[in-house]
Formats: structure tokens, sequence, C-alpha cells
């Protein structure tokens, strides 16, 4: 049964498993949370000033931005800024 994605005013919501031998994280996690969010630089300063270490900061053409944090069980956690067509 296909089912159409789950969108929001934002976007769609994307479920999406990578596959087992996978060098986007660490080989000990199975799963990647990713959050979007408006404004990168601002949540970067937010995080920071709480001293939660920034990791993978990083710009992919066409996509937008992206920065990873950890949880407090070290499972990943991605922060991604949409590049929005202007």
């Amino acid at each position: 049964m296909q089912m159409s994605p789950w969108r929001t005013e934002a976007g769609v919501t994307v479920f999406a498993p990578f596959h087992a031998d996978t060098e986007y994280f660490a080989e000990d996690r199975t799963f990647l949370l990713n959050f979007r969010v408006a404004d990168l630089d601002a949540m970067i300063e937010q995080l920071r000033s709480a001293n939660i270490e920034i990791s993978h900061e990083v710009e992919m053409k066409g996509l937008g931005r992206f920065c990873r944090i950890h949880d407090p069980e070290g499972n990943p956690i991605e922060l991604w800024e949409p590049k929005y067509k202007e």
C-alpha cells in the first residue's frame, strides 16, 4: 500500500532508513533524527550558549545548511536549514 507523505506547512516529513553500512553516522548508532530549522545561525548560537557541542557544520548545494548535535545517549540529531527557492 502506497501512502502519501506527511505534509506540513514547512514541507514534507520523511522517514527514510539508511543502509546498514552507511558512513553518514557512527556504526554503533541505528538512526539519526533530522529537524528542519528556520534560522540555523540563531539555533547554533542558542546551543553553544547552553554549552552544547556542534559538529558537522556543512552546506550542501541545492539542499541547504546542516549541523549536528547529539542527545545525552550519543544519538545524532541533525539540524537543517533548507535552501528555499527565491
